[in-house]
């Protein structure tokens, strides 16, 4: 009997452990709702914030997906008067910065009576910059880093290092240029001039984009688009910029409504227990192995 009991001791302590971990797990996940969603219904009008801050790409806070539903929340709500979107990226991923601004083209055309800000704060260049041009206007502080409309591809070549080495690569492909950029293989001209090509349709497709949101206000020199950074002033004087502003006098001054509500996306509880235990460490290694050869806006 003695054994009977210590067996149920031990089946009763097994179920409250395993209701605990139960229960803690559906905190968590009602805790990162409620924060996500706290700000989905605003009572009173106010002017709608949402951030951009750091690289932009897929897998950071500045996606496509995190911003885009910020905006989405924003625009949506019954009290916004105006959106201001602040940014401090020094660019990133082209895909995503285009995936951006043409959400907000479309957020433009759906709610046409509120208009949206860009706020540039201490960096707004490239992929961020790209972004930036949607808004209807742009607002810099005079010592903001603006611009740098161009395109790169960077990464290391090794081949000079592992002839001195004695080294030699051994890479088996099935198809001519399916090494194409592997940093241990010297680069044929080809290769060269084909990454070239792709470098300036991405060129094209910035110009055009910067072109479509600033208009008759873009003051095109010879170096506009060579990928050059300027001062917010220098940004100002060549049409880059509208003016100078931070997020409160914008709000005050420009939309008349100082009422800030934040509508970013934040990472919540549940993500970041994620990455602490290890979900999203595929992702990052495939991340950290691409960052070489791939293109970006910064």
């Amino acid at each position: 009997m003695e054994i009977v009991n210590e067996k149920r001791r031990a089946r009763r302590w097994s179920i409250f452990f395993r209701l605990a971990f139960l229960g803690l797990v559906l905190a968590i996940f009602v805790g990162g709702y409620m924060a996500e969603h706290a700000g989905d219904q605003i009572a009173g009008p106010h002017t709608a914030l949402v951030e951009l801050n750091g690289e932009i790409s897929a897998s950071s806070m500045a996606s496509a997906d995190n911003i885009n539903a910020s905006l989405q929340d924003a625009f949506e709500d019954r009290g916004t008067k105006a959106v201001i979107l602040r940014i401090n990226s020094p660019g990133g991923s082209p895909v995503q910065a285009s995936q951006i601004n043409a959400e907000i083209w479309r957020l433009r055309a759906k709610h046409k009576n509120i208009p949206i800000y860009a706020v540039c704060d201490e960096v707004c260049a490239s992929a961020a910059y790209y972004i930036a041009v949607a808004a209807d206007k742009i607002y810099v502080n005079p010592a903001s880093l603006v611009g740098s409309i161009g395109v790169l591809m960077d990464g290391f070549g090794f081949s000079g290092l592992m002839d001195k080495l004695g080294v030699t690569r051994r890479l088996l492909t099935a198809g001519a240029n399916k090494g194409f950029m592997d940093p241990f293989s010297p680069m044929p001209e080809d290769q060269k001039a084909y990454a070239q090509t792709m470098l300036k349709q991405i060129h094209q497709q910035f110009i055009a984009a910067v072109e479509k949101g600033r208009g008759s206000r873009l003051k095109i020199n010879d170096q506009t688009f060579s990928g050059l950074v300027w001062t917010g002033q220098s940004a100002v004087q060549q049409g880059l910029a509208d003016g100078y502003g931070d997020t409160d006098t914008v709000a005050r001054d420009v939309v008349h409504e100082k009422n800030l509500v934040d509508y970013t996306r934040h990472e919540n509880v549940v993500d970041r227990l994620a990455k602490r235990f290890g979900a999203s460490l595929g992702m990052g290694a495939v991340h950290e192995m691409l960052r070489g050869s791939v293109w970006s806006l910064r």
